[in-house]
């Protein structure tokens, strides 16, 4: 792997992992909203690395790939343990009324996110083409669930 390369790698490892670590004020440990908030977070910003490389506006690089898949992954396992009765409202939640009323489609729906994630890691995809596949699947998954229970801005 050339310089330029591992720079990329790098700058890409460094944007997904700020965006996972954003300084979160103290009462964000008791609050499910600014969690979930701060998880979508990370989940956006993997989103948008990937999204560049599909589109070609990044070079692929297998790695990034596997990391952005990886935090979507790990996203995906906490994510519905964020949605307690009684963290319907506060912190400006785009989260719709259904997250609640309709608990079992929302369970299915994190968990079809969770498991989608986990096929597509395993193995991680090699090339541009499988991630192009594995990307398209993952983000297929999450505009169901955000039309379903997100509110649109």
């Amino acid at each position: 792997m050339n310089a330029s390369c591992t720079i990329c790698v790098a700058v890409a490892a460094s944007a997904i992992i700020a965006a996972t670590t954003v300084a979160v004020p103290a009462i964000a440990a008791d609050d499910p909203a600014v969690l979930r908030q701060d998880m979508m977070k990370s989940v956006g910003a993997a989103t948008g690395m990937s999204a560049a490389m599909v589109k070609g506006e990044a070079p692929f690089d297998a790695r990034v790939a596997h990391l952005a898949l990886r935090v979507m992954n790990a996203s995906a396992n906490g994510f519905g343990a964020l949605f307690p009765e009684g963290s319907e409202t506060g912190a400006e939640t785009e989260a719709k009324a259904e997250i609640w009323s309709d608990r079992a489609g929302f369970d299915a729906a994190v968990a079809k996110f969770r498991d989608d994630t986990a096929a597509v890691l395993a193995p991680p995809p090699a090339d541009l083409d499988a991630f192009k596949a594995a990307f398209g699947q993952v983000t297929q998954n999450c505009g169901s669930c955000h039309e379903k229970y997100r509110v649109k801005k």
